[in-house]
């Protein structure tokens, strides 16, 4: 399998330091009288930028300054030819809580750009800038006037990911063939047999008494190799039903599906376990949880956050430090510890000795309700070593996609090729 040039924008260690954070530092080495400051990450030289909000804290200068990861920005060699003239820009703010990419309320402290250059990491990383900067105010209505010379430290850097590009050709509940992509051309690798396992549902009574509402259960999928053999199932092992006096799964009581793979001699062992759900109130937001079953330590959450079934969105695993919910659309939780690696933004993590997760795992693309969902599913050429690692995450992808269905309300009907 031939993988395509990706690259990643890394934006980290950020710290401010100012003339009152010189005082005598204090428990926790944040002076007491320091409103939380936040920054505004943005990549310019793109339509419509992606924005990033995060943590920035202040320390004194007998402090070391914080080894975390901020934001990153991800990009295929496609997207890279049409970016023109790229910069990180960063504006960073003084506000009582987290403002969210809204600052109209909140004091601005000052802006810094650093210019980057793409072509220069195709075949290696490049460090753009890491140090202390000063910040630069402007004329802003919302420029703190107190705030002068204040320091800001950061690193930019890039560096090349590779990835393998797998496309479904069809809903994953049609039994569709897999495609791997890489730019126009595109090649099977793999095929998807969706299946009931049971054919007797039980039923449940609605809070409609008109109809009932059938719960959604014993849904499997099964990736095979272009030879006919099965490389990696999704099962659903918890069935999907609605809450007492409701129509929706809860998280209190999510639906579950195993991830298994084949071990040899006709055996197959767990490797993941998904779980998802549908979010309270009016939301169209599911909610959903990846769990890595290592075969030596306890369940690990990988990925955490919520997709809109009725827009779409990502499911994305990062294994980067200081990658939170909180700071990323994608969801992914922060594993690192606090000792430094290469990468400069904190300690990556090993799982076990025989699974090493780190940096960027994978991704899926799904596309809303009423649409034709198609996931497209990337994987880091440092996890995949054989067909079964890239079908395991092509099958968590699949239980992803069904799992939006499963959790659609139960006065809505699911459409045919998922009803027994």
């Amino acid at each position: 399998m031939d993988p395509c040039p990706f690259v990643r924008i890394l934006i980290g260690n950020l710290a401010i330091k100012s003339p009152a954070s010189s005082k005598p530092s204090f428990s926790g080495k944040v002076h007491p009288s320091s409103s939380p400051c936040y920054c505004e990450i943005k990549l310019k030289g793109i339509d419509s930028p992606p924005c990033h909000v995060a943590t920035v804290p202040l320390i004194s200068d007998s402090d070391t300054h914080p080894q975390s990861l901020a934001a990153s920005f991800d990009f295929s060699k496609t997207q890279i030819n049409k970016i023109k003239n790229p910069l990180i820009q960063i504006s960073v703010y003084k506000a009582r809580t987290n403002p969210s990419c809204a600052f109209n309320s909140a004091k601005l402290l000052g802006k810094i750009s650093v210019p980057i250059d793409l072509t220069l990491v195709e075949s290696r990383p490049c460090s753009f800038h890491n140090g202390w900067v000063t910040l630069s105010n402007n004329n802003s209505k919302n420029r703190d006037p107190s705030a002068q010379a204040q320091l800001l430290h950061l690193t930019v850097r890039a560096e090349p990911d590779p990835r393998f590009v797998f496309r479904f050709d069809g809903e994953p509940e049609c039994s569709p063939q897999v495609f791997q992509v890489k730019g126009d051309v595109k090649q099977p690798v793999f095929t998807c047999k969706f299946s009931f396992r049971d054919r007797n549902p039980v039923q449940f009574p609605s809070t409609n008494a008109n109809h009932l509402a059938t719960d959604r259960k014993g849904w499997s999928i099964t990736v095979h190799d272009l030879s006919g053999s099965p490389v990696a199932c999704a099962s659903m092992v918890t069935p999907f039903v609605p809450s007492p006096g409701s129509q929706r799964v809860s998280k209190s009581n999510p639906g579950a599906w195993l991830i298994i793979r084949p071990e040899g001699d006709g055996t197959w062992k767990p490797w993941g376990r998904l779980e998802a759900w549908r979010e309270p109130g009016n939301s169209n937001a599911v909610g959903y949880r990846f769990d890595v079953l290592p075969a030596t330590t306890d369940p690990v959450t990988l990925a955490a956050c919520t997709i809109s079934s009725q827009n779409g969105g990502k499911f994305t695993i990062d294994v980067t430090s200081g990658i939170t919910p909180a700071s990323t659309p994608n969801g992914s939780w922060d594993l690192g510890s606090s000792s430094r690696t290469e990468s400069g933004f904190g300690s990556d993590f090993m799982l076990d000795h025989q699974f090493l997760y780190r940096g960027f795992v994978m991704s899926a693309k799904f596309d809303g309700e009423k649409k034709c969902s198609k996931p497209e599913v990337e994987v880091g050429v440092k996890h995949v070593t054989c067909a079964e690692d890239a079908a395991a995450f092509v099958a968590l992808a699949a239980a992803m996609d069904l799992s939006m269905d499963a959790c659609k309300l139960f006065s809505q009907k699911l459409r045919k090729e998922l009803r027994q």
